[in-house]
């Protein structure tokens, strides 16, 4: 696949720096999408061209866009609790429509779509999903799973019947460097390595490293197949496997109290209800403890087989998360 230039949205954030990061290690002229409120801290600005724009202003996209071969539309509003739902469903589902319908107007030839594993059905019986079964809408807990589901769906649609160019991946939970706002899973990081995490419910999660997802959207861009999606991920892990692990990085004792989700559900009624006087967003959620009730295991074979992805250890990526989060001031 020839170089050409390629716009990166989301490109101050998490995973949309590690984005960048791959794609210019690679070769390719960056365009870097960001608004206007977005900190730049996380890119090298003499080393890309910055735009400043919104995703759901249709101008703004058609100018980025044009001279552009590839898009990587990573931008999205990942919340587990927000004030205004229509917001988020804004960017997340509008802001798609217009990234993806600029696009096919500017004639790019291909798209990689961030989705998630949140629009992927879990296994009824505990064993890692696959991509082949779809999380229906009404069975989307939460906002964010809901406008994930939603936007996957209309990127699909625009590539069965409008004929896009698209490949969509499916990253699991990116951890490592760079978290700036930081993300949920960010958030647990940085509350178990401070001490104050001291119990635990039983859950799962697949953690990966944020750079390896990066660069499993640049092999899919090169070798993923047209309308198919690939599940970026990693590690299977436990929850209080992870706190264990983070407690070893950091030289405390891990958390050893399993709470029933019973008794949590009270805070997070109460921490709700203080982000809505404060608006802040509250560490423990509604939405994150139905989420929580399911081992959010998946298997990223097909990845591995068809585009050459790989990951490494997960541990790997807490090391370099806590390293970073200790760097910025983070943890004290």
């Amino acid at each position: 696949m020839p170089v050409g230039p390629v716009l990166i949205t989301g490109a101050s954030g998490f995973l949309g720096s590690a984005l960048v990061a791959a794609f210019h290690g690679a070769g390719f002229p960056v365009r870097a999408l960001v608004r206007a409120s977005s900190p730049r801290t996380n890119l090298q600005q003499d080393e890309i061209a910055i735009i400043q724009g919104d995703i759901c202003d249709r101008a703004a996209m058609a100018a980025a866009l044009r001279g552009v071969s590839y898009v990587i539309h990573a931008a999205a509003d990942y919340r587990l609790w927000v004030r205004r739902p229509e917001d988020m469903i804004r960017t997340n589902v509008e802001g798609t429509r217009i990234v993806m319908e600029e696009a096919m107007r500017a004639g790019v030839e291909r798209v990689v779509y961030t989705s998630s594993v949140a629009t992927l059905s879990l296994n009824s019986d505990g064993t890692p999903a696959d991509e082949s079964r779809s999380l229906s809408e009404s069975a989307a807990v939460g906002t964010y799973k809901r406008s994930k589901v939603m936007a996957e769906r209309l990127v699909q649609d625009m590539i069965d019947r409008g004929g896009l160019p698209a490949v969509i991946v499916n990253p699991s939970t990116p951890i490592g460097p760079r978290d700036v706002k930081p993300t949920p899973t960010g958030r647990i990081i940085v509350e178990a390595a401070s001490g104050r995490m001291p119990g635990f419910i039983e859950t799962g999660l697949n953690l990966a490293h944020v750079d390896d997802v990066a660069a499993g959207h640049l092999a899919a861009m090169r070798k993923g197949r047209i309308g198919q999606r690939y599940i970026l991920g990693g590690e299977n892990v436990h929850l209080s496997t992870m706190l264990a692990d983070i407690a070893a990085l950091v030289d405390r004792s891990p958390p050893v109290l399993k709470l029933p989700r019973s008794l949590i559900y009270p805070l997070a009624l109460g921490a709700e209800a203080m982000a809505l006087l404060t608006g802040r967003t509250p560490f423990v959620t509604l939405d994150g403890l139905r989420m929580a009730r399911h081992h959010m295991f998946f298997t990223d074979a097909k990845a591995r087989n068809e585009l050459g992805y790989a990951s490494r250890p997960y541990r790997e990526g807490l090391a370099d998360a806590i390293a970073w989060f200790r760097r910025a001031g983070y943890l004290r």
